[in-house]
């Protein structure tokens, strides 16, 4: 069993890691305190540990990574997180996204479509003390029960935007997706003006694992 331990090695090289995304254009400084205090090699494979605060993506199994720490700082920064913002992430994975959001103050909602990493994860993050509510499903439907959301995360490419997804965003609310091919995607945010109306923002240059589901690829 991975021992959790945090040393002054590991402190320093998250510091190291909050300069290169500052220097990278990462503004938020509360985004930046929650990457700086939440220990990225514990989300890691022994295997790989050592290269957790190189600003890469990583395999976590089932053809899932850990997403690079400039894009889950990218994202975490575009959904503008308030303290007890209701907030659903699609796609799991690891945790480390969705426990950003909780040292954010945000009431996390997250779904996994890979049930052995769902079941890893939630035993995982259940060690860690990290209260997160955790779903075993296709995300790409969102999770209507516990609707509406202050803000939806999706870490997975998409080929399109789901519409339950905006159905499910509270007026007001932000909704931030890769959608694109599977290789290359464009970031989006969404903000919900009204039920009909919404801004769309698009910044290039992403590079997710397919969004898979119903709504997402086959």
């Amino acid at each position: 069993m991975l021992k959790l331990e945090d040393t002054y090695l590991h402190k320093g090289k998250r510091r190291a890691l909050v300069s290169e995304l500052r220097a990278k254009g990462i503004k938020s400084e509360r985004v930046l305190d929650a990457i700086n205090s939440l220990p990225r090699h514990f989300f890691f494979d022994s295997a790989l540990i050592s290269h957790a605060y190189e600003d890469k993506a990583f395999p976590i199994g089932e053809g899932q990574t850990i997403s690079q720490p400039y894009t889950v700082a990218f994202q975490t920064e575009l959904l503008d997180v308030k303290h007890g913002d209701k907030i659903l992430e699609i796609g799991t994975g690891s945790g480390y996204q969705g426990t950003i959001l909780h040292l954010l103050g945000a009431e996390v909602y997250t779904i996994e479509y890979q049930k052995k990493l769902f079941e890893g994860t939630q035993r995982f993050l259940k060690r860690l003390g990290i209260d997160l509510h955790l779903f075993y499903g296709d995300g790409t439907g969102g999770l209507p029960q516990h609707a509406p959301y202050d803000k939806i995360i999706v870490t997975a490419g998409a080929p399109v935007v789901p519409e339950a997804l905006i159905q499910q965003l509270k007026v007001g609310g932000i909704l931030v997706i890769p959608v694109g091919d599977r290789r290359r995607q464009a970031m989006v945010k969404i903000t919900k003006k009204s039920a009909k109306d919404h801004i769309r923002e698009e910044y290039e240059g992403f590079s997710f694992v397919p969004l898979l589901g119903k709504e997402g690829w086959k």
